[in-house]
């Protein structure tokens, strides 16, 4: 006859959902290096908790995602609970919330990128490297994300590494982008700044400076498709256009007058109605 083993011999995983408390501790220097650079961003704030987003790019950049550790240690020094703390990690999504790549991905999907071929590359992507929406590949370099918006719609479809540019992509260069990642080639943004880790981001996000020589010269400016909106709006010619596509803003004299061109006509009379172009609507409308 087989015995029934005792309770206390049979082994028990039950998941609570809640977290061990207290969170553990960073070790004893990097406690120190953390609370000295933490100290200074603190400063440039006239209410401490302001410094919050900041901080937690600083803990970011220790450990490449929010932790425990780093949320204890963002809420002792700013004087909060780790209850708020953790209310704004988990808002923004720049925070990580688990182990990620050294190389962040992101495949803008939203509208004008996603008709241009966004959905293409990160569908594309995401079969290159065998992994799915916000994983990361088993050597550690990519973690691969979509990304509603990447403020350059004028350079769609648009894919960022580490929140730098690498414009007008297709499936195939976006798998030479990843390629070269993953083998630590060499890899040069269409514009910005020359590509770091995404530790080394965060601790600028933090609003530590890169001091790596020649970077900030190396930024650039605006490229020539966001520039062409305030070509138009200055009455400049158009690439390929022989006269101005719209009026100046202003003119000699000053300001155009609203009754001026752009609101007749080509033969000079005034312009329609906007219930003009609907047509007749019936007895009342008549």
């Amino acid at each position: 006859m087989n015995a029934t083993p005792a309770r206390n011999d049979v082994q028990h995983d039950v998941q609570l959902g809640m977290p061990q408390l207290p969170a553990p501790d960073y070790p004893a220097d990097v406690r120190t290096r953390l609370e000295a650079d933490a100290r200074e961003v603190i400063a440039r704030y006239p209410d401490s908790r302001s410094a919050l987003l900041p901080l937690l790019h600083l803990v970011q950049a220790e450990e490449g995602h929010i932790t425990r550790t780093g949320i204890r240690f963002c809420a002792e020094l700013l004087d909060l609970t780790t209850a708020e703390v953790t209310a704004v990690s988990t808002f923004y999504s720049m925070y990580r919330r688990r182990p990620s790549g050294d190389y962040q991905v992101g495949v803008c999907t939203n509208t004008l990128c996603a008709v241009m071929g966004g959905d293409a590359i990160f569908e594309d992507l995401k079969h290159h490297l065998g992994i799915g929406n916000g994983e990361t590949t088993e050597d550690g370099a990519i973690t691969l994300e979509h990304i509603e918006c990447n403020a350059a719609c004028d350079f769609a479809p648009v894919v960022m590494v580490n929140w730098e540019f690498f414009d007008n992509q297709t499936p195939q260069s976006a798998r030479r982008l990843v390629d070269d990642l993953r083998a630590g080639r060499t890899v040069r943004p269409t514009r910005g700044a020359p590509l770091c880790t995404f530790k080394e981001t965060a601790r600028m996000l933090a609003g530590f400076p890169d001091r790596r020589p020649g970077v900030v010269e190396a930024t650039g400016g605006a490229g020539p498709a966001s520039l062409i909106g305030l070509r138009l709006a200055k009455g400049e010619v158009a690439p390929g256009h022989a006269d101005h596509v719209v009026s100046p803003r202003t003119t000699a004299d000053g300001p155009p007058d609203e009754a001026g061109p752009s609101a007749a006509t080509p033969d000079g009379g005034a312009p329609p109605r906007s219930d003009d172009a609907a047509g007749p609507t019936g007895e009342e409308g008549e």
